[in-house]
């Protein structure tokens, strides 16, 4: 991806550094590392976590991580941001009018990316696809303490940020997590205020 602009920024906001490309609006941020599970205990799930962003690209989180797949649900971000821990990239989509295209399209280069031979073998690769009913821009992704937000299908920079940041975590530890859409496991109300969800 071609940076246009490049700023370090110093406020209340854990921003270090953000990158933007201009054919997309893509827009790529660093952002400091936010305590979590690594050196904290987990939070309990479904207890409502509040993020700075959105997406997340750190914090706490909960003690078990989604399935590495496409979802048609979302997910909520506590069980995202353990994924993040673990290496993964999520890419986050919120369409209003609809992206099937966009995101067949996505799931046709996902589709075609070589296996990841530190994982187990029910598991190609370290990636989440899910869609976010809060998300503020049409496309996103995140990984352990990076973002990029585009307000279109960026493939190439979306393939640029995969490269740079896939498996740059604290746990490289690639082992399957919860399917969220099997029946009974936490719905996307999981982590909302209000909402509570017997321990897994």
């Amino acid at each position: 991806m071609k940076s246009i602009l490049i700023a370090l920024v110093l406020s209340v906001f854990p921003l270090i550094a953000q990158s933007q490309n201009s054919q997309c609006g893509t827009v790529v941020e660093k952002f400091k590392i936010l305590p979590g599970g690594d050196r904290f205990p987990h939070t309990p799930i479904c207890l409502p976590i509040t993020y700075a962003t959105n997406p997340p690209t750190s914090g706490r989180h909960y003690q078990d991580w989604a399935q590495y797949k496409t979802y048609s649900i979302p997910v909520a971000h506590g069980f995202l941001v353990h994924n993040l821990e673990h290496g993964a990239i999520v890419i986050s989509y919120n369409c209003h009018h609809g992206c099937d295209e966009e995101v067949a399209a996505l799931q046709a280069y996902l589709d075609g990316l070589p296996p990841d031979p530190s994982c187990e073998p029910e598991v190609k690769h370290r990636v989440v696809v899910v869609p976010d009913p809060e998300l503020d821009v049409r496309f996103a992704a995140a990984a352990w303490g990076t973002s990029l937000k585009s307000e279109c299908f960026d493939l190439e920079a979306l393939g640029a940020f995969m490269q740079e940041n896939y498996n740059h975590a604290p746990e490289d530890e690639c082992l399957d997590g919860l399917d969220f859409e099997i029946p009974g496991l936490p719905p996307d109300k999981c982590g909302q205020p209000g909402f509570r969800w017997p321990k897994l």
